[in-house]
């Protein structure tokens, strides 16, 4: 007889055999790559390996016995195969129509958009599916209300959202608006055990080393599982959180992943992200739907199975963008082109070495902004020491002291525009959103804007909620300072900000987009004005990144409007390291060093 049934191991099934039975179970265990010898009559192997190649066990002699399941696992072997069913004949079907067959939702009483509604109820047509709608469409209410009807009709009874960390405030907030006084309890699992509540919050980060108490707390109940931001789980098996989610696809009850850029790097992503939607030979029966083909074949292909709204359906006021230059003054200027000269000379002319030429980058950005920026302080945090009422400077002075001590000299025009706006603003009544990449402008204007009551979030924030609170709720705090980095996704502000400033802009033309929506998303009324500022220095490295972004923001913006996704772009993951440049990005960049030096 062969036995299979969970292994003590979370994520691995052990298979035995009477003694008599050794050899079949020994050819057997040779046919699974993640198999582990337990003994001459027993192996374990991962489960979502089993799944993938449950064929095999046809093979199993009938003279050598019958084939005994643990109840439970049988169940869970059961239903992905009828998973993988379901997904043959969606891959076969014809498009789906464009408006669903039923026009209810169990018990729903908050309040969905036309778009938000047509994509719920596509979901709940399947047991499992991808929600690839754009930033700021909804998708966190939208799978709410999709859990709430699986609760509803009995089909799950808890909810774990796998996300990054700054999209928690998010699923908190939606919850609490979706449900009021009757909402399912909620909790983060900032632990090794899994908390008792309704629905459960984990990082990405957190995820491999909570795997094993994640898959027991499945077991115990039929859940949704959600990915949010799943596109980081991208890499697939190759990746620590990518093999946690996949180790953990099989257990649940029902899946479905949340991103608006599911496949940056192709095909081969698409593959990865449907594999947690679709584990074991729903997964191998995606791959082989892909083989061979392209972005826009796979994106049509896989189109019965994931919902899109694109940025034109939500139908947002306009945004209002403003490119604003600003002319250095006559020390500014002069450090700045000494800068430029410097780095110039010493440059190869090489675009090998991205990582150097990040550096570059972020060097001359902050020396657009204020030279001193670069200038070492008790801290890299320190607040520049500006003075309302410059002094004049010593001409003798080398290019280290003035660095340091230009604050006294002259003041940075940028924070001048800054602080001029942030003040027409608040004579206004209007709140004001100032970004910037570095910290240390956000401590400089911290101070500077002191009588505005300035609230601030960057990476090093202990009391990120209390700010932000600060900002939404205190009629005194009329800016708030952040930085794409930390604050450019998951957190929404349109209901009390229309109006933000870019100090300063890296490469990155995702991040910069994921910001912008922070201020310009799902709910703003028909009559908002949602106001842009850029400031951009004359004749500085800023007049390169516009332009670099220029292109790429046009691009996006038929990413965002395509709604076959046959063509994608990442919006959360540049490489911060070189601050989202790209190959075009660094030979545009290496040419401004050519020129600046000369060559």
């Amino acid at each position: 007889m062969l036995r299979l049934e969970f292994a003590s191991q979370a994520g691995r099934v052990l298979v035995s055999a009477d003694p008599s039975s050794a050899n079949p179970l020994q050819r057997l265990r040779s046919r699974f790559v993640s198999s582990n010898s337990v003994g001459t009559v027993a192996f374990d192997l991962d489960l979502v390996d089993l799944l993938v190649n449950l064929n095999e066990l046809a093979d199993w002699p009938p003279a050598a016995g019958e084939v005994e399941w643990d109840p439970q696992l049988r169940k869970l072997v059961e239903g992905n195969y009828n998973d993988s069913q379901i997904l043959n004949q969606r891959l076969s079907a014809a498009q789906p129509s464009e408006e669903p067959a039923s026009a209810e939702l169990n018990g729903w009483n908050a309040p969905l958009t036309d778009f938000q509604r047509r994509d719920v109820l596509r979901l709940l047509e399947l047991n499992h599916g991808a929600n690839f709608s754009v930033p700021g469409a909804g998708k966190t209410r939208a799978t709410l209300a999709v859990f709430h009807d699986r609760r509803e009709s009995g089909q799950v009874n808890r909810l774990l959202v796998v996300a990054p960390k700054a999209a928690f405030e998010s699923w908190q907030h939606e919850v609490a608006v979706c449900y009021g006084d009757q909402a399912p309890s909620l909790a983060v699992m900032d632990s090794s055990s899994v908390p008792l509540s309704d629905i459960v919050l984990i990082n990405y980060e957190r995820l491999p080393d909570a795997q094993g108490a994640l898959i027991g707390w499945l077991r115990d109940q039929p859940a949704l599982v959600v990915l949010d931001e799943a596109h980081r789980m991208k890499r697939g098996p190759s990746g620590a959180w990518g093999a946690a989610c996949l180790a953990m696809a099989p257990y649940a009850e029902s899946r479905v992943i949340l991103t608006g850029t599911p496949a940056p790097n192709g095909a081969e992503d698409l593959a990865n992200v449907f594999s947690f939607v679709w584990p074991g030979q729903g997964r191998s029966r995606v791959l082989d739907a892909l083989r061979d083909r392209d972005l826009g074949e796979a994106s049509e292909l896989l189109r019965p199975l994931f919902v899109r709204t694109t940025k034109k359906e939500l139908d947002l006021p306009p945004v209002d963008l403003h490119i604003r230059r600003v002319e250095l003054p006559p020390l500014h200027r002069e450090i700045y082109d000494s800068l430029v000269g410097g780095v110039s000379d010493r440059w190869s002319g090489s675009e090998d070495e991205a990582s150097a030429l990040g550096r570059v980058m972020l060097y001359l950005i902050m020396a657009a902004t204020t030279p001193a920026l670069l200038a070492t302080g008790t801290t890299r945090y320190d607040p520049l020491p500006y003075q309302l009422n410059p002094v004049r400077s010593d001409p003798g002075s080398d290019l280290a002291s003035l660095l340091r001590d230009l604050p006294h000299y002259e003041m940075s025009p940028k924070y001048e525009k800054v602080r001029a706006t942030v003040a027409k603003n608040a004579a206004d009544g209007r709140k004001t959103l100032v970004w910037s990449t570095f910290v240390r402008n956000l401590t400089s204007l911290h101070s500077m804007l002191s009588d505005f009551g300035p609230a601030m979030v960057h990476g090093g924030t202990a009391d990120r909620p209390e700010q932000l609170q600060r900002f939404r709720e205190d009629p005194s705090c009329m800016v708030l300072l952040s930085n794409p980095a930390t604050l450019g996704e998951g957190v929404s502000l349109h209901q009390v900000c229309n109006d933000a400033i870019y100090v300063d802009r890296d490469f990155a033309a995702g991040r910069f987009l994921q910001s912008l929506d922070r201020i310009h998303r799902l709910g703003l009324a028909p009559e908002s004005k949602t106001n842009i500022t850029v400031l951009v220095a004359s004749n500085t490295i800023d007049e390169l990144v516009q332009q670099r972004l220029a292109l790429k923001l046009e691009f996006l913006g038929s990413v965002l409007d395509d709604p076959a996704v046959r063509q994608l772009a990442d919006l959360q993951e540049e490489p911060a390291a070189s601050g989202g440049m790209d190959a075009a990005d660094l030979h545009a960049l290496a040419g401004y060093l050519s020129v600046s030096s000369g060559t």
